[in-house]
């Protein structure tokens, strides 16, 4: 069997220890030729710092003993691990391939990757979109590789998670992009994405079997086909980034990964569900305010009416904005209700937003 390399891209703003825990179980899964890229979104609390101590060794890693989840990432992977310092504008003409040739030969054992960590300063907070296509243009300009995986920061995985999303995209090929089973790092049996579908008439996204235990589901070894797939956890082919392109910066947080998806499969691409390539996610760490949020209210609602706007045909851009607007003034309603004004506020103003913007 072939291992062609893959690029897997963490996004850190102000969450370095949530990141490094992730790195933890990244740098022990069992997919014998990966490279993992970091990208700072320009964090405000010294994150690039505390991540370059981490890999040096003089940054300890404590993950709660009670946490069933811990074996995922402890004990700590030997340190030092070699990791080259890239700003936006080195990054994205390459980086320097002789230093990180050089570093390969440093690997501590029982870390699995062959090569060392790249972390890359964007300079700026790019938001969601822009912080992850600095480190797909750093693949990109190098262009040793098959695949990249966009990987949550806020995630840890099972050792064997990546091995079996390249497995999948090698049997069924580069026309198509894949994403795994996501559960609940809170409630580690409990579901947070598996599977999903994007409806054009309504202008959404969702997951299915939201919150649905482990234990009742069925389908627990299949591939599947689906037209949306979360950019919590995915896998893109060169192929297809060559071809449709990198994510859509103007969205800056949420709903990126609807428009991506969308695009894909208006261009004749599958998009596949790999129900036993497993991650946990902290749900609502990116916002840093949990799940739901000021933060994310506004942003998916203004975002929701870009995707209509930008991509739909004008009878589904009609249903869509219909629907939104009926299922907004009934939220509205009930969150004002339950002194949820601050939530209130952020709804309408991103749906102003999403129109006035939008045009």
């Amino acid at each position: 069997m072939t291992y062609p390399k893959v690029y897997i891209i963490l996004l850190n703003y102000n969450n370095w220890a949530d990141t490094i825990e992730c790195l933890e179980s990244v740098l022990r899964n069992d997919y014998p030729n990966y490279q993992v890229v970091v990208v700072d979104n320009n964090s405000s609390n010294n994150s690039m710092e505390y991540l370059k101590a981490w890999a040096e060794g003089k940054l300890g890693v404590w993950v709660n003993p009670n946490n069933p989840l811990r074996n995922l990432s402890f004990p700590p992977v030997s340190k030092p691990i070699p990791y080259v310092y890239y700003t936006r504008e080195e990054a994205e003409k390459g980086g320097n391939l002789n230093l990180e040739e050089n570093l390969k030969c440093e690997i501590p054992e029982g870390v699995t990757t062959k090569y060392p960590i790249v972390f890359i300063q964007s300079g700026d907070n790019l938001g969601f979109a822009g912080g992850n296509n600095v480190g797909i243009r750093y693949a990109l300009a190098k262009n040793d590789f098959d695949s990249i995986i966009l990987l949550n920061n806020d995630t840890v995985i099972k050792k064997d998670a990546i091995s079996i999303l390249v497995s999948a995209r090698l049997k069924l090929g580069e026309k198509a992009i894949y994403g795994g089973r996501i559960y609940y790092y809170s409630d580690p049996e409990r579901l947070w994405y598996d599977g999903g579908k994007i409806s054009e008439w309504t202008g959404r996204a969702f997951h299915f079997n939201v919150k649905r235990p482990k234990r009742d589901l069925k389908n627990k070894y299949y591939i599947i086909e689906t037209n949306f797939i979360t950019f919590c956890y995915v896998l893109i082919p060169k192929n297809v980034l060559q071809k449709v392109g990198l994510l859509d910066e103007t969205y800056f947080m949420y709903v990126e990964d609807w428009d991506y998806c969308y695009r894909v499969w208006k261009a004749g691409y599958k998009l596949y569900y790999v129900t036993n390539s497993e991650i946990w996610h902290k749900a609502g760490a990116s916002s840093g305010k949990g799940e739901l949020s000021e933060f994310s209210v506004y942003w998916t609602i203004r975002n929701r009416i870009k995707f209509i706007l930008k991509n739909l045909s004008f009878p589904k851009k009609m249903t869509s904005l219909l629907y939104l607007i009926i299922s907004r003034f009934i939220r509205i309603f009930l969150l004002y209700l339950n002194k949820g004004k601050h939530l209130t506020k952020a709804q309408i103003l991103g749906i102003i937003d999403g129109i006035r913007k939008s045009k």
